[in-house]
């Protein structure tokens, strides 16, 4: 029951209150951690990189990881209401519904205001690639993918590792994210970052294709799920991550639309313009899905409840 509690609780601290600011958030600890981490690693040849890249990625899990462990098995023995308080506040930290779909909103709303260049800004808080001069088309793609990639990476992957792993699990997972999201690239990181971004690939492996799944369930209730299902089996592996274009390809099929990164992949077909209201349709599928799994989450540990009591 304590953990149908913790779900429940870390959910409705979500939509009320959103993300906390970052002096007080993990996930920007864990980029200032990592921050200071690299820059020594940087400095190596690639052999080495990639060694140091391995044990700073083991070490940062660590550095989060076990201090908690040791904190919920101490307040487990005395404080029940702490530790369902603590442990729903810890686990709000790895997921996000609320701050996706209100950044994905506003970036909507100045798409609709002209505000090209604001958009463009506004894009660098969900999308690593370079949006200065993508034109509104592009934009819009670029927002709907990220919306779709967040059901994965934002919201599954952080509760399926909670559900195994605990309050542990759903941090390491989300240290192993935010490392990717930041050394986990071609370039100047190729080496650093590369173990990150497999140990990265591996976790999201199963998460992924649930978020898809899920996808195309809420494509089944806007009656285009058959359209959903079809395009993510076909064109999930046209991405360079093997993982990515799962939810993506579910999304591009249930909204008609084609999602492309410029140079990299074209993602399902050109059937309705890419406008700045298919953002809202793409966040309509989002909360579908959200509310699927979360759902699916608690029915899965009331069931763990009645077989093991």
């Amino acid at each position: 029951m304590e953990t149908v509690l913790i779900i429940v609780l870390a959910v409705a601290i979500d939509l009320a209150l959103g993300d906390p600011p970052d002096a007080f958030h993990p996930v920007a600890w864990m980029g200032k951690v990592i921050s200071f981490l690299e820059k020594a690693g940087l400095k190596l040849n690639p052999t080495a990189q990639f060694l140091y890249g391995m044990g700073m990625t083991l070490f940062t899990i660590a550095l989060f990881v076990v201090p908690l462990y040791f904190i919920f098995l101490y307040l487990g023995h005395i404080n029940l209401v702490a530790t369902i308080i603590l442990g729903a506040l810890i686990l709000k930290s790895t997921f996000s519904v609320k701050g996706l779909r209100r950044t994905a909103l506003k970036i909507r709303k100045l798409l609709e205001d002209d505000k090209l260049k604001e958009t463009r800004f506004e894009l660098r808080a969900l999308v690593s690639r370079d949006t200065k001069d993508l034109p509104e088309p592009l934009l819009v793609s670029a927002a709907v993918e990220s919306v779709a990639e967040g059901t994965g990476d934002s919201l599954v992957a952080p509760l399926f590792y909670f559900l195994i792993f605990g309050i542990p699990g759903a941090i390491a997972y989300r240290v192993v994210n935010t490392m990717d999201s930041m050394i986990g690239y071609h370039g100047k990181y190729e080496h650093l970052g590369k173990f990150a971004a497999i140990l990265d690939d591996i976790l999201n492996f199963i998460p992924s294709r649930i978020a898809a799944l899920l996808l195309v369930l809420a494509a089944v209730m806007k009656r285009n799920g058959r359209k959903a299902w079809r395009t993510a089996l076909r064109e999930h592996s046209k991405t360079k991550s093997p993982n990515a274009g799962w939810p993506m390809a579910a999304t591009a099929g249930a909204l008609n639309v084609r999602l492309e990164k410029p140079g990299q992949y074209q993602l399902g077909e050109a059937q309705t313009p890419l406008v700045p209201e298919i953002i809202d349709n793409s966040v309509n599928l989002f909360w579908i899905a959200a509310s699927a799994w979360i759902l699916i989450c608690l029915i899965v540990e009331v069931i763990q409840i009645v077989v093991t009591t």
